[in-house]
């Protein structure tokens, strides 16, 4: 291990940082709370989990035992100020994640209030709560590469790009970067709390079985033997393994409680150039490695979304040293792996941490 250990520190991951780290994370039971929580654990971190029951079964939460794994899940939501702040103060957290969200956009045309109540009071209500907690020495707030104001061309978004967007969902999270920007200013700048955001890609990954989701979507149909129904084949996306990002936000983390406020801003975590691709595309790589599945393209009115939606994380890769370590292809064997070990009623809980480990060795490039 402690060979392991050295190179792990020496390229960026420390591991005895995270030894033993109280963190608070929100949104623990969903897609990508449950990989962080994953990863956390499996580096020795104590993770107590805040967040709803899993909404959909099968869920990542319930397949990788992940329970087992944590210090504390708590299930209650975001909006019950008491027993979030209840949950918080008993973690005595150095480092809060929050996660939880409404992160559907089509789901957003059908409940608008819900969605901004979540992701804009819910935000709130967490920083709020954290401003009781002694032991607090950063937070980061996870929204979304659709906070941006949509613009015409195919300009990748910065960080410094205006915050809109047209459905409930996309403008939920653009408030939710103007309270992290808001509670920075007002409540953080004279502390030793540092606060960031982080927007991250279309990211992908095995354990997904959200609604009105490409991939999901995909398995679901190939499940039930049906064609998937694909709504917008030419919208571009910035997909990523949902790995990319995480690996982010533990570099992110560790500058925050290290050096401070100079990292205290907003950043971005997209895949690059050669992955921003088609709805198409990422459907056909999909019918092509797996048997039986097909797909139908439709022409019918749907919700409004931009075409074309692309990340510029140059900030990340050149102050935080993070990149991008599994291309396209790779992330797509990678998820179809993750759901035909699944079918094959795998231990997820270890094909899971197996491949945050394949992960791990890419990053150091160490030969398996």
């Amino acid at each position: 291990m402690g060979h392991w250990q050295s190179i792990l520190e020496n390229m960026g991951m420390n591991i005895s940082f995270w030894k033993n780290r109280n963190v608070f994370l929100t949104g623990h039971t969903g897609f990508k709370g449950g990989w962080t929580s994953l990863w956390l654990s499996s580096l020795g971190a104590n993770v107590f989990g805040y967040s709803l029951a899993p909404s959909t079964n099968p869920n990542f939460f319930s397949l990788t035992r992940l329970k087992e794994q944590l210090s504390q899940s708590t299930f209650a939501n975001i909006l019950d100020m008491k027993k979030l702040s209840k949950a918080m103060k008993a973690s005595n957290p150095s480092l809060i994640i929050h996660m939880a969200a409404q992160p559907i956009v089509r789901e957003s045309y059908k409940k608008p209030i819900e969605t901004i109540m979540n992701n804009v009071i819910g935000t709130a209500n967490v920083f709020e709560a954290s401003r009781q907690i002694k032991t607090v020495k950063a937070i980061i707030n996870i929204t979304t590469d659709k906070c941006y104001e949509i613009q015409k061309g195919s300009k990748a978004y910065t960080e410094n790009d205006q915050l809109g967007g047209h459905d409930p969902y996309s403008s939920s999270k653009a408030c939710s970067e103007l309270i992290t920007s808001s509670y920075r200013k007002s409540f953080f700048s004279n502390t030793n709390v540092h606060l960031a955001s982080v927007r991250a890609g279309n990211i992908i990954g095995g354990g997904d079985w959200a609604k009105d989701r490409l991939i999901p979507d995909f398995f679901r149909a190939l499940n039930k033997k049906k064609s998937l129904i694909v709504r917008s084949p030419n919208s571009i996306r910035p997909w990523q393994h949902v790995l990319e990002p995480i690996f982010g936000y533990l570099l992110l983390a560790e500058k925050l409680i290290k050096s401070g406020k100079k990292y205290a801003e907003a950043w971005n975590f997209g895949p690059k150039e050669r992955d921003n691709k088609e709805v198409f595309q990422i459907v056909k790589y999909l019918s092509k490695n797996i048997k039986g599945s097909s797909f139908e393209i439709i022409n019918s009115i749907q919700p409004y979304e931009t075409k074309i939606l692309k990340l510029n994380s140059n900030k990340a890769r050149t102050k935080l040293k993070w990149s991008n370590h599994w291309d396209i292809n790779t992330t797509l064997d990678k998820t179809i792996e993750w759901y035909k070990a699944w079918q094959n009623n795998q231990d997820m809980k270890s094909f899971s941490i197996s491949q945050i480990k394949s992960y791990e060795k890419q990053i150091y490039k160490l030969k398996t």
